[in-house]
């Protein structure tokens, strides 16, 4: 009788192997497909039958979401008309375990009339797509996942995570921001987290706490408490963000001195100078980012000049975003 959870710990560890397996492959060949695809003057086309084709289509996909234009070119097809979209400029990228896959073989001759560059993703070296392609790309793996050794596991899981590697070091090179990768993805919950920017959801005007530094403890405190963040800004006489206080610093403060005569006293004697801002146009997740980094439930928004213009809340930002 089969051991379900060791048979899938003995399929996991031979997909995680093929993965490591990779690394030592790396070499300069690599490193020309990369130029070759970042250099490229047209588009990327990614191609590849049956499973690989599956492979071929998230790559082209994850090289359009990063920056990459790429389509992909189904092979069968191609030879029945699809090849009029490839053109000179650009540089086909064609995956296929064997290598030796008829459809892709019988496309060979046609791109080289076309003049497009061709890189191949193989796990072998001696394959005719190997042998005929600008550059190869060594993908091989030790096994399958397959205990019949049969069924492309491993070797579809490689060719995946090499097609992602190669994306994001493209990502890197175009030096792509998340405010690029926002415009190729509007919708979505993806799309909420990329676009929603604090300026969106930041409470503003009557609803901002806001103190001067002259002001005692226990009127700061009534601040804090009518606008419900927890705490205030705390501005200079330019009306430029000096600190914040909060409930917390109201607690140490009583736990120390249980007179209270620190209440009379100037709230910039006790207030977190230099506190952690963030501007209207970052996206929300950055804020989030922030909060959850600093353990903190909310972030003052503040203006080029350093004064605040706006609060915006832990919560607030899970709501809106989906989290």
């Amino acid at each position: 009788m089969t051991d379900i959870l060791a048979e899938l710990k003995r399929a996991l560890e031979i997909e995680a192997e093929g993965i490591r397996e990779l690394i030592g492959h790396l070499d300069e060949g690599f490193e020309r497909a990369v130029r070759l695809l970042f250099d490229c003057r047209g588009k990327v086309i990614v191609t590849g039958m049956g499973k690989s084709g599956h492979v071929a289509h998230k790559v082209a996909a994850t090289l359009n979401s990063t920056g990459t234009q790429a389509v992909f070119l189904h092979p069968a097809e191609a030879i029945h008309g699809d090849l009029g979209m490839i053109g000179p400029t650009d540089v086909v990228l064609a995956i296929s375990n064997s290598g030796n896959t008829e459809e892709l073989v019988r496309l060979l001759g046609p791109l080289r009339r076309i003049g497009v560059q061709l890189i191949a993703m193989t796990g072998n070296p001696l394959s005719e797509l190997a042998r005929r392609a600008e550059i190869h790309l060594d993908v091989a793996v030790p096994r399958e996942a397959c205990p019949l050794n049969l069924a492309p596991t491993a070797s579809t899981t490689a060719a995946l995570a090499m097609g992602d590697a190669i994306a994001v070091t493209l990502l890197s090179l175009r030096n792509f921001k998340p405010e690029d990768f926002a415009l190729f993805h509007p919708g979505g919950n993806l799309g909420k987290k990329l676009v929603t920017t604090v300026a969106d959801l930041m409470a503003t005007g009557d609803r901002l706490p806001v103190v001067p530094e002259i002001m005692p403890v226990e009127a700061a405190v009534r601040e804090v408490q009518a606008k419900n963040w927890g705490l205030t800004a705390v501005v200079d006489s330019a009306g430029r963000l000096s600190g914040a206080f909060s409930l917390g610093d109201l607690l140490r403060l009583h736990t120390r001195d249980p007179s209270l005569a620190f209440m009379k006293r100037p709230v910039s004697e006790f207030m977190t100078r230099n506190p952690q801002v963030v501007a209207p146009d970052a996206l929300a997740a950055r804020a989030l980012n922030i909060m959850e980094t600093r353990n903190i439930r909310a972030l003052f928004v503040a203006d080029a000049d350093g004064r605040p213009v706006g609060v915006i809340g832990i919560y607030e930002v899970l709501k809106a975003i989906d989290y």
